[in-house]
């Protein structure tokens, strides 16, 4: 009897225990079992036994889209992404087993028991798979992916994410938040780019995940097993794509999400900004003293205290009494203004915005219909509903009131949205383009959609001039319409670095058009972090200068003289730079590679690149390199990639694949160029409003290595370049035919430069080169970037010219193919 009932309870505990773990499993609800495939030229629509429905997509030949839902799939919508399917030579097969999707880059093994995704290359190798037992399921509402982690995997993007270049063992939350002064391990922050690329055993790989809830990316974090993504509702939609480089996945990816636009040419000069300068007098003061101490300059900012009482679309009259006027002379100056724009409309009886707004019916509401009331600067403010075409329409019309008053540039700012208690009710509802949803998905694209609505009514009321947008919050596809800054930094060295990682990673994640505030917008730098910001704001996409309400002035001139010969120098540079940046700006039209480049671009596979000591150096363009340190320091380590690396200042040759310690001099940071680098330069001018030199100076840079630059060239304001309006070349430098090739132009716009200025670094023992086959001697020429610092102390004598002597030609500038023999 007793051991009857041993058998008894042993049988209840194992029972008990089945169906405690069964109750548990029943929380999660796994994809399942295919149970149909129905394969239709390159779509194939799967139903699994847990009613999950699955479509995958082939988009190109690189790029395959995997979308599903444990109910049936919506109405397919993004605001991300643009890119339709390519007509795409694709073989699929099923059978009992699997089904196999082949194109030419790629091979998709979808298993059916249970259902799951691996990728490979043509020749076999595991690109990406699903974690077997794992693979996607739900929990709730919440819905997740989980992918095998590849032994020694790294992860790099995901945009505006703090912490290192490699995402390896760290978990991300995407949820666009008003971060005042974060730290720089603080997540989430501004901007929600769900978009990473992973690298392992030489292979490289991007997966977009295209949901705007909240999402959540674990990259090891907690977890030895999986890298995962996932989202707090919606559909499981990625986008996976593979390219053999890394530079050809952010092409993918911006295909798919689209690229930005030529910036007007005054956005990519020298912006001085501050919260705030007002009045119109004070404004003037800022920029007469960058005219008289000749520090170029292209852009002031205003700040909310331009407006009354800090409602938008007004003029504070008894601080800027003619706005128009301001900003004609303004102009006359060489300078262009750009104002603050927030979204949250004071809710006032009798103010003009408000009762527009109210009429038009363009507010964001509750369930109930009531309007939802946030606080913000101005008080209690209602916010217009920009995932609606009538709320877009609405603020499109707004616009005007600046256009009409010379404005040059906006600056949409609090877009997360921003509210005091930064917690805005799930409630609210979102027009989402007639498909209702609540906040929980409509928020993280809110930036991006004002983004939107600002690019629309400039475009609107200036049809032919290019309008400068910078935005804080966005999501992907952001970059169609808007730079994007890194938000209220702090004025600390690990900011200033973490400034950089930042920009880099949104780089890689498809944000060409970046910016952070130089010298840190919460507290006041020291004067020797001012000096090393400033140099390193000269080679940020959007050199703009920034600091908070209440900090001391963080001018050029407020650190003492030899800060400000420093800031002059390098802002200087950056003049002189324009053609170069230019160029760069249009290539990321073309492909979206970033201006900012992180070494993973080029170098992916060198695990220095990802080191800490190393992962904040990073490319401007694909000739330079450079090395930011702290303040703190005068010598640091640095590391230089595979190739040879000329010192931008003096000439000296660094070979690569070797780490190095070096002094860190407080009047230059380390700036270094690429072997075989072609770099268009142009006379200093102090804004970009008046005109260089007609020489264009191209520097050319021996290597063992051929390179390919194409210069660019319109004329910096006007949409005509979209017609035709422009002048572009190749320029090809060939090591082993020894020849440097300038390409017939293209395009009907003439260039500024009548002449060429060649100037030929490393080239010591050769003096004569043959143009169209004729010979010419070189002549000895004096290169140098920078001016020597004052030596301040009475007694003292001057320094030293920077430079060293290169061979140089000058030949006429024509738009016909021209080769040079070397």
């Amino acid at each position: 009897m007793r051991i009857r009932l041993k058998g008894i309870t042993a049988f209840f505990v194992v029972l008990c225990s089945y169906l405690s773990a069964y109750a548990q499993h029943s929380l999660v609800k796994p994809v399942g079992n295919v149970t149909n495939a129905t394969i239709s030229g390159q779509n194939i629509a799967i139903t699994t036994d847990q009613q999950v429905q699955v479509q995958v997509a082939v988009y190109s030949p690189t790029v395959v889209r995997v979308r599903m839902d444990k109910q049936q799939l919506a109405e397919d919508f993004s605001y991300a992404v643009v890119g339709k399917p390519q007509q795409t030579r694709v073989n699929i097969t099923q059978d009992n087993s699997r089904i196999q999707v082949v194109t030419d880059s790629l091979t998709a093994t979808i298993t059916k028991a249970p259902f799951s995704v691996a990728f490979f290359t043509r020749d076999g190798k595991v690109i990406n798979q699903d974690e077997q037992g794992l693979t996607t399921s739900w929990i709730g509402e919440e819905v997740t992916t989980y992918k095998h982690m590849q032994e020694g995997e790294r992860f790099i993007g995901l945009g505006e994410k703090t912490g290192g270049l490699d995402r390896r063992g760290s978990g991300y939350t995407n949820w666009n938040t008003d971060a005042f002064g974060y730290r720089t391990n603080q997540d989430p922050i501004y901007a929600t780019i769900p978009f990473y690329i992973g690298i392992h055993s030489g292979l490289n790989y991007g997966i977009f995940f295209d949901n705007s809830y909240q999402s959540d990316f674990n990259f090891g974090a907690s977890n030895n097993r999986f890298s995962s993504f996932g989202a707090q509702g919606g559909e499981m939609d990625y986008y996976f794509i593979y390219h053999t480089k890394v530079s050809d996945i952010i092409a993918s990816y911006t295909s798919l999400t689209g690229r930005m636009e030529m910036p007007p040419l005054w956005s990519l000069g020298y912006q001085q900004n501050r919260y705030s300068y007002y009045p119109e007098t004070e404004v003037f003061r800022i920029a007469q003293t960058l005219r008289e101490k000749k520090i170029p300059a292209d852009g002031i900012t205003l700040d909310i205290h331009y407006m009354d009482a800090y409602k938008l679309f007004t003029w504070d009259k008894s601080r800027f009494g003619d706005p128009m006027a301001m900003n004609k002379k303004l102009k006359e100056m060489g300078f262009k203004t750009t104002v603050i724009v927030d979204p949250g409309i004071k809710v006032e009886e009798g103010y003009g915005a408000y009762e527009r707004g109210k009429q038009d019916n363009i507010f964001l509401k509750y369930v109930d219909g009531q309007n939802y009331t946030g606080q913000v600067w101005p008080g209690w403010t209602h916010f217009p509903d920009f995932t609606s075409k009538k709320g877009r329409e609405w603020w499109k019309k707004e616009l005007k009131f600046f256009t009409d008053t010379g404005v040059d540039g906006y600056w949409n700012d609090m877009n997360e949205i921003a509210t005091w208690g930064q917690k805005m009710p799930n409630n609210v509802l979102f027009n989402f383009e007639g498909r209702i949803t609540t906040h929980k998905e409509g928020r993280n694209v809110y930036g991006l959609q004002m983004a939107r609505a600002s690019y629309e009514g400039a475009r609107l009321h200036t049809p032919n001039k290019r309008t400068f947008l910078l935005s804080r919050a966005g999501f992907s596809g952001s970059q169609r319409y808007t730079a994007i800054w890194t938000g209220d930094n702090r004025s600390e060295d690990d900011h200033m670095l973490l400034g950089v990682r930042l920009m880099n990673s949104m780089g890689v994640s498809g944000i060409a058009f970046s910016a952070m505030d130089i010298g840190g917008f919460t507290g006041n730098p020291t004067v020797g972090l001012y000096a090393r910001w400033i140099q390193l704001g000269a080679f940020t996409p959007y050199f703009r200068n920034h600091t908070g309400v209440n900090t001391k002035s963080s001018e050029p001139w407020a650190y003492g003289e030899e800060v400000t010969e420093i800031a002059r120098n390098f802002i200087n540079l950056r003049y002189k730079l324009l053609p170069y940046i230019y160029s760069n700006f249009y290539q990321a039209t073309q492909n979206g590679q970033p201006l900012m480049r992180t070494l993973a671009i080029d170098y992916t596979h060198d695990a220095n690149v990802y080191n800490r000591e190393f992962d904040s150096q990073f490319q401007f363009g694909e000739a330079f390199l450079l090395m930011p340190f702290e303040s703190t320091l005068s010598y640091g380590k640095v590391y230089f990639p595979q190739g040879k690396w000329y010192n931008f200042f003096t000439g000296e040759v660094e070979q690569g694949g070797q780490e190095k310690i070096m002094p860190v001099l407080y009047h230059r940071m380390p700036v270094y160029v690429k072997e075989s680098s072609i770099i268009p330069m142009q006379s200093l001018v102090q804004h970009t409003g008046e005109k260089p030199t007609d020489t264009l100076t191209v520097h050319v840079y021996k290597g063992d290595v051929s390179n390919t630059f194409v210069y660019y060239e319109d004329d910096g304001e006007s949409y005509d370049h979209e017609k035709g309006g422009y002048y572009k070349r190749s320029i090809s430098y060939d090591p082993k035919r020894k020849t440097l090739t300038f390409e017939k132009a293209e395009g009907n716009y003439n260039s500024h430069f009548k002449n060429l200025k060649v100037m030929f670094h490393g080239f010591e023992g050769t003096s004569r080169v043959k143009v169209g086959g004729k010979n010419q001697t070189l002549q000895r020429n004096l290169v140098s970037f920078i001016e020597p610092i004052s030596r301040f102390d009475p007694e003292g004598v001057s320094n030293p010219v920077e430079g060293y002597q290169v061979q140089s030609l000058v030949v006429k500038h024509s738009k016909d193919k021209m080769v040079i023999n070397l």
